[in-house]
């Protein structure tokens, strides 16, 4: 699994690639909480370079997804296959997390940074 940061529009950008299973989900957790450490509170996970994910993963990204909330900001999953859409719907993470078509579309759905330092979400 390889996993690489760029910047997006308001927010992060993390691109995964491989599968998402019990030996690589520590990396996506870990990788992810580098992020919150880093200050970086608004993150699109890219899965478009993912065919699988376990219950590991999914976990990790559960933990995750709360992290990011403790701290007021947002994870979201964006450019899912259809194999792990499925995953995501039949466990109902895809209601606590939410998913995009696209990168694009998730990023518009961030607020912007002048919106959070008014104070807004």
């Amino acid at each position: 699994m390889e996993l690489s940061v760029r910047p997006g529009r308001d927010c992060t950008v993390l691109e995964v690639r491989g599968e998402l299973d019990m030996a690589t989900s520590p990396q996506l957790r870990e990788g992810l909480q580098r992020l919150v450490d880093a200050g970086d509170h608004q993150v699109v996970v890219d899965l478009s370079g993912v065919g699988f994910l376990d219950s590991s993963a999914l976990g990790a990204l559960v933990v995750m997804f709360k992290a990011f909330g403790d701290v007021g900001g947002r994870l979201c999953l964006a450019a899912v296959q259809p194999g792990v859409r499925s995953v995501l719907t039949i466990t109902s993470v895809d209601r606590a997390i939410d998913v995009y078509d696209s990168v694009p579309a998730a990023e518009a759905e961030m607020p912007s940074t002048a919106t959070r330092q008014a104070g807004g979400r």
